[in-house]
């Protein structure tokens, strides 16, 4: 339970230092894009990164060249969805979700935090760690595709032209 063989672990060593340099250099080849965290489809991809990593550590019967090979299928597969949702709007809209506007003017927007099921708490702390002490201060709040919460204050709110495609922008 605690200790099987030097075997083993002398295994764990070699295959993870291995595996670890094949995916540094498929991740340099295939862009920073592939680990960011610009929406939810990056965040599965990223995290299927780690489960495949840990899965060649581990397992046994799972060769170098297998994990390898499904590490770089993985970021073949990022690298096409991107590539394709930057050069088509449809496809980008199947993947990807679309930013939510979620505060405008100091006023919340009830149906839009219902619907992205973010709730007034979560929003007074983003207000909070933006430094602001009143909902009136703010322009605009926006749930990001990638699931964060961005402030907008009533001071740098300028024209909002950074709103566009955002939903709930016909707020405006």
């Amino acid at each position: 339970m605690f200790f099987e063989s030097w075997n083993n672990l002398s295994r764990v060593i070699l295959i993870g230092s291995l595996a670890y340099a094949g995916l540094i250099v498929l991740l340099r080849i295939s862009g920073n894009r592939t680990l960011s965290k610009m929406n939810s489809f990056d965040l599965v991809v990223t995290v299927a990164f780690g489960s495949t990593l840990s899965t060649i550590l581990v397992n046994r019967n799972i060769t170098l060249a297998e994990g390898l090979t499904a590490v770089a299928l993985l970021v073949a597969l990022q690298y096409a969805i991107t590539w394709l949702s930057v050069r088509s709007a449809q496809f980008s809209g199947i993947i990807k979700t679309t930013p939510t506007l979620l505060v405008k003017d100091g006023r919340l927007l009830d149906d839009a935090l219902k619907k992205v099921r973010v709730t007034k708490d979560e929003i007074h702390a983003a207000i909070r760690q933006n430094g602001m002490g009143s909902v009136d201060q703010v322009g605009a709040i926006i749930m990001e595709t990638d699931g964060s919460l961005s402030v907008i204050s009533q001071r740098n709110a300028g024209d909002l032209s950074v709103l566009e495609g955002v939903n709930g922008i016909s707020d405006r």
